[in-house]
């Protein structure tokens, strides 16, 4: 088992691993909008989405995986009515590449974030 902790992802805040590669994949701890410093990402739902994807992006690297090779993501939203929104932000950032996915509708999540994103991918 390999733990990943990769340049530019702050470290967690809870005693968890932003990733672990075991077994030919690699299976990435939900992602908050948040920055390499720590600063969570306070935009709009669709800004938000595209820090969580941009955040999995770099644990996949660090991985020896890519978006490309991500065969199941989950996204929990705080607001169903922006399933749309985060759709579009998901079709954008994957292309062609179309993962089996579920969207959880959520209550609160901390410090007022609308989104979060866990997935799990392909190594090699």
């Amino acid at each position: 088992m390999k733990y990943i902790q990769p340049e530019g992802i702050s470290k967690p805040r809870g005693h968890y691993s932003p990733a672990i590669v075991e077994n030919g994949f690699v299976f990435v701890s939900g992602q908050l909008p948040m920055d390499s410093a720590g600063n969570m990402v306070k935009g709009t739902v669709e800004e938000q989405m595209l820090q969580c994807l941009k955040n999995i992006d770099v644990i996949l690297q660090a991985s020896g995986s890519s978006i490309s090779r991500v065969v199941k993501a989950t996204v929990f939203i705080t607001d169903i009515a922006d399933w749309p929104k985060v759709n579009g932000v998901f079709a954008g950032y994957f292309g062609d590449h179309r993962p089996a996915r579920v969207v959880v509708p959520v209550g609160k999540l901390i410090e007022g974030i609308l989104v979060e994103v866990d997935c799990i991918a392909a190594v090699g």
